[in-house]
């Protein structure tokens, strides 16, 4: 078991924890956001006195790396480095949408070993950022940036029992219509939340490489799309630019 600093960005929840031996000894939370450029740097200087006042060595940062909030996960993920060479500590991606799992399955909401978990996350209109898993987190589907309509998951809900969470799951209930699709409230994904998976990557030895590793956006691509069209049609990119953008800035 190691002492990791838990960091989490990707939403307009700003969140710091400290995990020592499979507990979280720290925790602190801004759900008033997104302030992450004000609470970030706060959170983690308190967690790092903590650390530091109860002599425990930090072995490890952990972020959360996307995708979500383009502008959160460029701090959040910025703030690890910072610590991570600071402190010569390892730096351990968690994806988020497998940190959107951790408290279903903690708190056991998903009922039987078969039932598949799908968790959202907001990517503005009727779009999302999801993924399929099982209740072993093993991929049923990659992450995809979804348009959801009423076909996106049915092969999914024709089998069986589908959960949906997360903060782009409840706008999506209506549309996808299916007696099969089950819905849960209030799933955020939280630094409190990252230590299993986190020290699950340690343990295997799943750690970044400090200098060059950078957040999974999915979307990054919009962003440069809209500037070679910037300079090829300056009238009407601007447009598409401003639109587009938004939806990747989450």
């Amino acid at each position: 078991m190691s002492c990791i600093l838990n960091i989490e960005t990707s939403t307009d929840v700003c969140s710091v924890a400290v995990s020592n031996a499979g507990e979280c000894i720290f925790n602190k939370e801004d759900h008033d956001g997104p302030n992450h450029a004000v609470s970030l740097g706060v959170f983690v200087d308190e967690a790092l006195s903590f650390i530091d006042s109860h002599a425990i060595p930090l072995d490890a940062v952990a972020v959360s790396c996307g995708p979500g909030s383009y502008t959160g996960l460029r701090i959040g993920v910025s703030m690890a480095k910072g610590v991570c060479y600071g402190r010569a500590v390892k730096l351990v991606a968690v994806p988020t949408l497998e940190l959107l799992c951790v408290p279903v399955l903690l708190q056991e909401l998903v009922k039987e070993t078969g039932d598949l978990l799908c968790p959202m996350l907001d990517a503005r209109r009727m779009e999302v950022y999801a993924k399929v898993v099982d209740r072993s987190l093993n991929e049923i589907r990659p992450i995809q940036a979804d348009v959801v309509d009423g076909e996106t998951y049915r092969e999914y809900l024709a089998k069986g029992p589908v959960y949906f969470f997360g903060n782009g799951a409840e706008k999506c209930m209506e549309t996808i219509n299916n007696a099969n699709a089950r819905l849960i409230s209030g799933i955020e994904p939280l630094a409190k939340n990252m230590f299993p998976l986190a020290e699950k990557r340690l343990a295997n030895g799943q750690s970044e490489d400090v200098a060059y590793f950078v957040p999974f956006y999915l979307k990054d691509f919009v962003a440069k799309k809209a500037k070679e069209l910037l300079h090829q049609h300056p009238v009407s990119s601007i447009q598409v630019s401003e639109d587009e953008t938004a939806i990747a800035n989450g």
